[in-house]
């Protein structure tokens, strides 16, 4: 058998449509592994940063409270920049009353669509780059399979123009052909597993986010219902929005009786 086979005689080999098979799967496995890293490391940030966030949010004394404080810091996670969104929207109630659209429905309504607006912006960012890495899980392989056929019909040209078509003639340059094979396999099996990974963690979060944002709603809409909300009167804010907090997870008519007690 002719000696010298291998991946630098199939490179060596190998003409222009090859080469570009070979580049086309180099640069999606770049790509892929690129994304796979970057993502990874910055859902653990985040879920990092969600955490320490909700354990200071749920230990304030008062969305008042709260909302000092989301005003002063720069959110830095998805909970973060939800709280104020919501928090904001409606203390800032009164504002919108020249504008009819925005303030549609109520107060409880404009915190209902700037929830969901906010949630949705959320699953937004979080699906950046995943279509590169589906692409990349998904057509690899199909890339690499043309990358063989490509090699072999090259190979079997040779064969047949040399005039020797015996087995250890055929079988070293088919071999090598079939690199190509296994290079789409090595690009979309680890893509295929970190999109399934990624998707599952985004429907997760999601879902915290919405389990948040449902809470947050209770808590802005219970606070409403007691008293205005308005940046103009800080001191009935503080008082009617205390209260609340005070009494979250108690009945609706513990939380009036405080109220009106106050």
């Amino acid at each position: 058998m002719e000696h010298g086979l291998g991946f630098s005689h199939f490179l060596a080999q190998i003409d222009e449509v090859g080469m570009a098979v070979l580049g086309l799967l180099i640069s999606l496995s770049v790509a892929s592994w690129y994304l796979i890293i970057t993502k990874s490391a910055t859902n653990f940030i985040a879920k990092r940063r969600a955490e320490v966030f909700l354990e200071r949010f749920w230990g304030f004394d008062s969305l008042q409270a709260a909302r000092a404080e989301l005003k002063n810091t720069e959110p830095d996670n998805a909970f973060a920049e939800l709280a104020k969104l919501g928090i904001n929207a409606a203390y800032d109630s009164n504002n919108y009353h020249s504008h009819k659209l925005a303030a549609a429905g109520g107060v409880s309504e404009l915190v209902t669509r700037t929830l969901r607006n906010g949630i949705d912006q959320e699953a937004t960012k979080i699906e950046n780059g995943l279509t590169l890495i589906a692409s990349a899980g998904s057509a690899a392989p199909y890339i690499g399979l043309f990358g063989t056929v490509w090699g072999i019909y090259h190979a079997l040209i040779q064969i047949g123009l040399s005039g020797q078509g015996t087995l250890d003639k055929v079988a070293g340059p088919v071999g090598e052909a079939l690199i190509m094979t296994a290079l789409g396999l090595a690009v979309a099996i680890p893509a295929v597993l970190a999109y399934n990974a990624f998707v599952r963690r985004n429907r997760i979060w999601l879902a915290r986010l919405e389990a948040f944002a449902h809470d947050l709603f209770t808590l802005v809409t219970v606070s409403e219902s007691h008293a205005p909300v308005s940046t103009n009167s800080p001191n009935t804010a503080s008082g009617y929005v205390a209260s609340t907090l005070s009494s979250y997870g108690s009945s609706n008519a513990h939380v009036a009786s405080t109220t009106e007690g106050q």
